[in-house]
């Protein structure tokens, strides 16, 4: 499954994010939070859906998700600022809010649920 968006395209079964045609090396982490927000785009992921499908529900600070968020916009070509394609709702969560063509195998539902973790080691 690829998801297309901006210039970007996300290929779930490579674990690649490519930007303008260029691979953009990006943490395990930051792959997991762009995949979990592209494929719930229909919909606010909160903060804490956020802390159990990327962190596995550990305790995790603040700082430690708006790091990953500012990674993940970073390597879209998205900031705070603008927030063209990932948008804060301060104190609920986050939502992506660009246009995604997807491709590839059977598409996966927009609301896909929780039992398919995105855990990462």
């Amino acid at each position: 499954m690829t998801y297309a968006f901006a210039d970007c395209r996300l290929d779930l079964e490579a674990c690649e994010l490519t930007r303008g045609g260029v691979l953009t090396p990006i943490e395990p982490q930051v792959f997991a939070l762009l995949r979990l927000l592209v494929e719930n785009r229909g919909r606010l992921v909160s903060r804490d859906e956020l802390i159990d499908r990327i962190w596995g529900g550990r305790i995790v600070s603040d700082a430690a998700v708006s790091s990953r968020i500012k990674s993940a916009r970073q390597a879209i070509g998205d900031d705070g600022e603008a927030q063209r394609l990932i948008r804060t709702h301060h104190g609920l969560g986050y939502r992506f809010v660009g246009e995604v063509q997807a491709s590839g195998a059977a598409a996966i539902p927009s609301f896909a649920p929780p039992s398919q973790a995105l855990r990462v080691s």
